[in-house]
């Protein structure tokens, strides 16, 4: 079968993908050697050695030109970053026999450096863990010299593909962190964040390990935005929302119980309930705000008298099943 080949322009150069706006350096591939790094690289590239590691290379990425160092670090060093999703027991396990049968550490993690000699990597976690079981006293590891890379790592991830619990998790406490630190708006974080829905449900996740996001996150798509305000005072106003969402959630759970008391049973229920609830569908013109929207679907899924539900409108709703992401 063919391969769809990527649409060019006239002089053959592939056409940039809408929503991109990088031009990228011309550096070339002999340019990429740094034979002088700024004083604050050469005070990092020392400050590793004191800390017990060693620099291999120092080069510049050829896209902004930004340095980087390729660096071996203790790996008792090295840690995961807080916010990044939880390690996967499967997944190391993997690692580790894939590299027992090779004998080779290949895929070098990100480090960005603390200031108390910690080394955090916001990308290499199940790497980190696999190395650590098999007992290597060392990594290799990119180190980045700007800390608040490390937020815009996670946008480059795709080691494993998230789901949406386990990406709404890393934003809450990818949140969190910054709001102790950097402290930026939260329209600031577009990039890192990605959308509004997933800090909601990430702080409502964090209450509720089983919430149902993926059954709320259409609708919260629809009325959460972003907050002109720095994260260390908009995060009560997530958490807030976040109550507001389990709210909901415990609303919907008892219609989903009444439902089955008269005999329903479809993994579709709780879908079945929210769809039967959510007024948005109705609507011409934009949606209501959240508050109002969410107490509206609260009081009818708290209202919701199953002796008036008939088989077949459950049957009819399908759609994805109410289990928890």
């Amino acid at each position: 079968m063919a391969t769809k080949k990527r649409p060019t322009t006239k002089s053959g150069t592939p056409r940039a993908r809408k929503g991109v706006k990088l031009k990228p350096t011309q550096l070339t591939a002999k340019d990429l050697r740094l034979d002088d790094p700024t004083p604050e690289v050469k005070a990092l590239a020392a400050a590793v050695e004191a800390d017990g590691g060693s620099v291999l290379a120092i080069y510049r990425e050829p896209l902004g030109g930004h340095a980087l160092l390729l660096t071996a670090l203790p790996v008792d060093k090295v840690e995961r970053t807080p916010f990044q999703r939880d390690v996967s027991d499967p997944h190391v396990r993997r690692l580790t026999i894939a590299m027992d049968k090779t004998r080779r550490y290949l895929d070098p993690i990100i480090v960005t450096r603390e200031a108390d000699g910690r080394y955090l990597t916001p990308n290499g976690g199940h790497r980190l863990t696999a190395l650590k079981e098999l007992g290597a006293k060392a990594v290799l590891a990119l180190l980045v010299p700007e800390r608040e890379v490390a937020y815009q790592i996670l946008a480059l991830n795709i080691e494993k593909a998230h789901n949406l619990r386990e990406k709404a998790l890393e934003v809450a406490r990818m949140y969190q962190d910054l709001a102790g630190s950097l402290d930026p708006k939260e329209t600031e974080m577009e990039l890192q964040f990605e959308e509004p829905a997933l800090v909601t449900l990430g702080f409502g996740y964090q209450e509720r390990g089983r919430l149902s996001g993926s059954v709320y996150a259409p609708i919260l798509r629809k009325v959460d935005g972003f907050l002109a305000q720095p994260l260390s005072k908009a995060i009560e106003e997530r958490k807030r929302r976040a109550a507001v969402v389990l709210a909901f959630d415990e609303a919907v759970a008892g219609a989903v119980a009444r439902l089955k008391e008269k005999g329903f049973d479809s993994p579709y229920l709780k879908a079945f309930v929210v769809a039967r609830v959510n007024p948005l569908r109705f609507m011409k013109g934009g949606a209501p705000p959240f508050d109002e929207l969410f107490a509206t679907m609260t009081r009818r899924a708290a209202g919701m008298d199953g002796a008036k539900i008939k088989p077949e409108d459950v049957a009819r709703s399908g759609g994805a099943a109410s289990d928890a992401d």
